[in-house]
């Protein structure tokens, strides 16, 4: 493959966008097609971002030879349906998260792309982001001893109605797998897949959550206290406590900037990414990993592994049944 990589929008809401506008900021990214259920969503999208071709249906762009990565940022209750279509097309894809609704629907695709020895990868920014990698490897090197407690929220109150997706139990509706996926991903991220799930929830009148909150436990001893909300405005906070210090995350630790390091007996240390590109988002991390791996010939991350990936599918949906929640696809 050339050192330029073509990439593929299937879908042009929010998240779609802020992606795209990092792609065209890269100078070894191509953004070179854009899909959505109707040609004037496609041909409105191609002309912000001056995207030379729009097509509108899913089928067409999997099927254009010039695209290499196909990037999906439908509601995760298509990531299936879009993912699949794209790796049965013989693409690579970037696929956000949640990844599924559930974690069968992970799986299949997983073994979709083993088999036909394609790249595929969760769109999970903060895995590739450079404060959480160094954060990684500082507690890797024992620099707060053993992990004892994670904590993470990821919470805003907004007016959603009956009639909002984040309502609707076919849609994956609740707070769970838009924002509750970001502290359960952290704590795996530093403890992998948890032991033991107990969770608690106030749900709405279709079913959903609007305020959740987790304890995960492992055998190590390790816990980790996560919370996600869709009526209530959280400092999406992490901390990490060890046995010989703690780092914390004041805000946006699921795109962070900084942390302070507190090792016992010394000052606390603000570890910053510096500056970085005027008016990215970060999203480009994630996009230079997947353009790195596609180039190499890999067809998994390791900084975001299918397994681990499918891990974090398995407790939400162990959260999910805690706390009632079911959807549509849960019994197909």
């Amino acid at each position: 493959m050339s050192r330029t990589v073509r990439w593929g929008v299937l879908a042009t809401g929010g998240i779609a966008a802020t992606f795209t506008a990092d792609l065209l900021a890269m100078p070894d990214a191509e953004v070179v097609a854009v899909a959505s259920r109707t040609d004037t969503s496609a041909k409105a999208f191609a002309e912000r971002f001056g995207i030379p071709r729009a097509y509108g249906s899913w089928a067409e762009l999997v099927a254009d030879d010039e695209v290499d990565v196909v990037y999906v940022a439908t509601p995760h209750s298509a990531h299936r349906e879009a993912a699949a279509l794209a790796l049965e097309a013989g693409k690579h894809v970037l696929c956000e998260k949640a990844f599924t609704l559930n974690e069968r629907e992970a799986r299949e695709l997983v073994e979709l792309a083993r088999d036909r020895g394609l790249f595929l990868m969760e769109a999970m920014w903060t895995y590739c982001n450079p404060v959480i990698r160094r954060m990684t490897e500082l507690v890797r090197d024992g620099a707060i001893g053993e992990i004892r407690t994670v904590q993470a929220d990821f919470g805003f109150a907004g007016d959603f109605g009956a009639e909002h997706r984040l309502r609707d139990p076919a849609l994956g509706g609740g707070a769970l797998l838009d924002l509750g996926v970001y502290p359960v991903s952290f704590a795996q991220l530093l403890l992998g897949e948890p032991d033991r799930v107990q969770a608690d929830a106030l749900l709405s009148p279709e079913g959903v959550d609007l305020n959740t909150g987790m304890l995960l436990g492992w055998d190590s001893g390790a816990t980790a206290l996560l919370s996600c909300s869709i009526v209530g405005h959280h400092p999406t906070a992490a901390t990490v406590i060890g046995t010989a210090g703690r780092i914390d995350f004041p805000d946006s630790f699921f795109c962070p900037r900084r942390f302070v390091l507190h090792r016992a007996g010394a000052e606390p240390e603000e570890i910053t990414s510096g500056p970085g590109p005027q008016g990215l988002s970060g999203m480009q991390f994630e996009a230079a990993e997947v353009m790195r791996a596609v180039r190499a010939g890999e067809t998994e991350s390791p900084l975001v592994p299918l397994d681990g990936s499918l891990a974090v599918m398995r407790t939400l949906d162990a959260v999910r049944e805690r706390i009632g929640v079911r959807y549509p696809v849960d019994v197909s």
